[in-house]
């Protein structure tokens, strides 16, 4: 496996709360890509005396523990018991219930010699590059789905946040991991994957520079670091402009791409 993985913050002042890994057992013989975007939540209360730096760092550690050492464990139950680790570290300093307590996107993939499996939970992205160049893209499109007037509510956004009929993310509740998007492919059917937060995937949904099929013709070329660059050009394009196209100016951004091998 060759791999490559970049981030950036949406702003000097404020902490990366994006989190990824990957991971190559010492046979060789596979690995695992890890992807989060921790959520940042409004200013005020959230029940956590905790940042969401920790929390995306706490449930990372554990999901690349766990999808590297437990080859016996689905990644949605992977995903579930990383999620009880995580709370069980802050449940006694910490009100679990508030719908804002800390919680982040999460992307899985995880290979050996005989097949890719992955899991999305709400709007990070995983690419999936077959051995002819298609490329197919893996999508909780859930969030999508809530109106632009109701996401620019804060109120309404906390009535659908990990609530049936809305979205869901990765928080305290280790059943959300059954609504992940989950599937498996032939490994002779991938040759490449790679996955983004949203921050990175603005180059595609965002600002339509191209699809996801160039995307990951950029990542191949230019790596992770070369993608972001080009968001992060993009973006001061736009503000030049007036944001016309932007919710916020920048995000935290980050992208990982994984060349597979032992074919």
């Amino acid at each position: 496996m060759r791999s490559e993985a970049a981030s950036l913050p949406g702003s000097p002042e404020r902490p990366n709360e994006d989190w990824v890994a990957a991971a190559l057992p010492a046979s060789g013989s596979g690995g695992t890509v890890v992807l989060l975007d921790g959520v940042t939540p409004p200013a005020g209360d959230d029940g956590c005396v905790h940042t969401v730096p920790w929390f995306t760092a706490r449930l990372g550690g554990a999901l690349t523990e766990l999808s590297g050492s437990r080859r016996d464990m689905t990644l949605s139950e992977i995903l579930s018991l990383a999620i009880r680790r995580t709370a069980d570290a802050h449940r006694d300093t910490c009100d679990l219930s508030h719908v804002r307590t800390p919680q982040a996107t999460v992307v899985l993939a995880r290979w050996d010699e005989a097949s890719v499996e992955h899991l999305v939970l709400s709007d990070s992205v995983l690419l999936l590059e077959s051995p002819d160049g298609a490329v197919r893209a893996v999508l909780d499109d859930r969030l999508d789905r809530v109106p632009d007037e109701v996401r620019r509510s804060l109120a309404a956004t906390d009535r659908l946040r990990n609530r049936e009929g809305g979205f869901f993310t990765a928080a305290a509740d280790p059943a959300v991991a059954r609504r992940a998007v989950t599937g498996t492919s032939p490994r002779a059917q991938v040759r490449a994957l790679a996955a983004l937060t949203d921050g990175a995937s603005r180059w595609v949904e965002l600002f339509g520079e191209g699809d996801w099929a160039d995307c990951f013709g950029v990542l191949r070329a230019e790596g992770p670091a070369g993608l972001l660059r080009r968001v992060r050009a993009l973006e001061a394009a736009d503000e030049r402009a007036g944001g016309a196209h932007r919710w916020k100016l920048h995000d935290d951004a980050t992208a990982v791409y994984a060349e597979l091998s032992g074919r």
